[in-house]
């Protein structure tokens, strides 16, 4: 291990390390002498931003699974590329405007345009925000087609994905991810991040159904109840999908009454479910259509060109810094992957993770990392074959300092121990306030990583990522924040 703040002698040029550095390096020694540090692969590394003095490093250029820190390239990726004021569209068209009895004449087109937004998610991020209606900016879209007289579509209410290929699942995705929200698979197209919520509730006597119900109130699901209600038994809701599959098996055993078990689902067809909804959100507003709700793909390798006609509606999301600052704050999948498509897709004109993992591997050389020492597969750390060292999210971050948009990435990031990942975590660290990272988080893999400081003359980058512990995560984490917080003192001395 080399934990060190180098100082050029000026007349031999050595390299010294002060007596302070070597106290800290005793600190982060005794640390991992605890059971928790054990049997497990320790890699990290702080440098001062100004200036770029190193205070610890260990394992520092070895390639490690970073769960979730993949996210700070992604984030960084859309923010250099993209601009900080970047907004997802979409669009509402048809073949023509409605005629003079508000009828429509052929397909009525959704296009979706990348916005993580159609949902009831609050936007700007706050730690307090309430849910808000998932369907409402789905609603402002169909009130805008209203306004526009239409009263009967004659075709179909068509949900447009093809803006990106429909490729919905990066490599190194575990099948098992795919059912829940989470796992959700990645579209051009996306309301509610592809998801519903799903609240079971047993019978109120012996024998009776349980009672299934989906909010929204689209049904993506052909259903299978076999929960049994049974007195005296304990309960157990078991909720089951194949991988890309419209069949969703319910079964187990629960006394009578209760409250509801509630899971969030993905749903499997993103365009389709849109569409669906869509359309039930038109109905509700007195619009007669005489087709079917129907989703709209496009294979990878089939041309794309830009959807055209007459724009009946249309949204524009929240800033791009915004939807950053989300996917930071509550490490959300979904959104990272959107963010990483659509930036592949305006660069390179095709929106496909391998496009956009292409451009992160560019901008980590940007950065100075060695090509050694990352190899990326998707844009949210799902996927258990993506690879960073701490040398490399250390670099990123300098990168940032320098390019004059630390301070703005940093600020996107996890309060210790107030908001977002961290609002759970450096309890009863006063200093903790002075710590923005992001968390990253998988099966035995653990990792931490941002900004340690208040002060920008003090400030310092680290990254710390554990791989196969088998210790409790929280006893891993906890030994994390303690070193974090071992390197804050020590960058303020």
């Amino acid at each position: 291990m080399r934990c060190q703040v180098w100082l050029a002698l000026a007349a031999a040029g050595v390299i010294a390390v002060p007596a302070a550095a070597q106290s800290l390096e005793r600190k982060i020694e005794t640390l991992l002498e605890r059971p928790a540090a054990q049997r497990a692969t320790w890699a990290y590394r702080a440098v001062r931003l100004a200036g770029g003095a190193v205070l610890c490093e260990r394992n520092a250029r070895v390639p490690m699974t970073p769960a979730s820190n993949t996210k700070l390239v992604t984030t960084a990726l859309a923010l250099l590329r993209l601009g900080p004021d970047y907004r997802f569209v979409t669009r509402v068209l048809a073949a023509q405007a409605p005629d003079a009895d508000g009828r429509l004449r052929g397909d009525l087109r959704l296009v979706g345009g990348g916005d993580p937004t159609l949902s009831g998610r609050a936007v700007p991020y706050s730690k307090d925000a309430k849910e808000g209606d998932p369907l409402g900016p789905l609603g402002e879209l169909a009130g805008q087609v209203a306004a526009r007289g239409v009263k009967v579509i004659d075709g179909d209410v068509v949900g447009d994905a093809t803006r990106w290929p429909w490729s919905p699942y990066p490599a190194g995705w575990a099948v098992g991810d795919m059912t829940w929200e989470y796992g959700a698979p990645v579209s051009a197209l996306t309301v509610n991040d592809n998801a519903v919520r799903l609240s079971v509730r047993p019978g109120q006597t012996e024998g009776a159904p349980a009672m299934v119900a989906f909010h929204p109130p689209v049904e993506p699901f052909t259903v299978h109840n076999t929960l049994r209600t049974r007195a005296g038994v304990e309960r157990r809701v078991e909720v089951a999908r194949a991988p890309g599959s419209r069949v969703l098996e319910i079964r187990g055993m629960a006394p009578p009454g209760g409250g509801a078990a509630v899971q969030w689902l993905a749903v499997p067809e993103p365009a389709q479910f849109a569409a669906e909804v869509f359309a039930l959100l038109l109905r509700q507003r007195g619009i007669a259509i005489r087709g079917f709700a129907r989703g709209l793909t496009r294979a990878p390798g089939m041309e794309w060109s830009e959807p055209q006609g007459v724009e009946l509606a249309r949204r524009e999301s929240p800033p791009l810094s915004e939807l950053a600052r989300i996917v930071n704050k509550v490490s959300q999948n979904l959104h990272a992957e959107m963010l990483l498509r659509e930036t592949a897709h305006v660069l390179r004109g095709e929106g496909t993770a391998q496009a956009g993992v292409e451009e992160m591997r560019a901008l980590l050389k940007e950065a100075g990392a060695d090509e050694a020492e990352f190899d990326l597969e998707d844009g949210s750390g799902l996927s258990r074959r993506g690879l960073l060292s701490p040398h490399t999210l250390v670099a990123l971050l300098q990168h940032l300092e320098a390019k004059g948009r630390g301070e703005q990435f940093r600020l996107l990031l996890p309060v210790a121990g107030n908001d977002g990942t961290l609002s759970a975590r450096f309890r009863g660290m006063e200093e903790a306030a002075a710590i923005r990272a992001k968390t990253g988080s998988l099966s035995h893999v653990a990792a931490l990583s941002g900004y340690a400081g208040n002060d920008p003359a003090r400030r310092v980058a680290f990254s710390i990522i554990v791989n196969g512990y088998t210790a409790p995560a929280a006893e891993v984490r906890s030994l994390m924040d303690t070193i974090v917080i071992e390197i804050l003192r020590e960058s303020e001395r």
